[in-house]
């Protein structure tokens, strides 16, 4: 969401298509909006909510999308939105974790859960992620 300070858009070269700057190395590049996202990508209502957003990202439904996802910039590969999809006994979509390791969930269940994990983490060694996703498994949840 914040990557709006990391990417400048230089100028428009065509109607979806913008020469770009990655502000935190230097390095230009070309994005280009992909052909299925143009309709929602021509929405502005999102950034004049979101200022500091990536002015390539736009709502789909429930999911902020990257438009120029085929065209993202080297620091936009490296970056993980999502690193772990929590699901519940019935299959059903009950959270998610970003890359910065916080949970998005409205289900009071898994959010204390996570509270307790999030004590265990200071006391685990090796990496948290794997950890979190064990500890969430034992608990019976089904994570990807």
């Amino acid at each position: 969401m914040y990557m709006g300070d990391y990417i400048v858009i230089e100028s428009q070269t065509g109607p979806f298509e913008f020469a770009c700057e990655s502000v935190s190395t230097g390095t230009p590049f070309i994005a280009r909006v992909s052909d299925n996202k143009h309709q929602i990508f021509l929405d502005h209502t999102f950034l004049d909510q979101h200022p500091s957003a990536c002015r390539f990202l736009r709502p789909e439904g429930d999911l902020v999308l990257c438009v120029i996802h085929e065209t993202r910039p080297c620091q936009c590969r490296h970056y993980r939105c999502v690193v772990m999809r929590i699901f519940d006994v019935l299959g059903g979509l009950i959270g998610y974790v970003t890359g910065n390791l916080s949970l998005h969930s409205d289900d009071p269940v898994l959010r204390s859960e996570w509270e307790a994990a999030e004590q265990g983490i200071s006391q685990s060694s090796g990496d948290a992620e794997t950890w979190l996703q064990k500890y969430l498994e034992d608990k019976g949840y089904r994570v990807e």
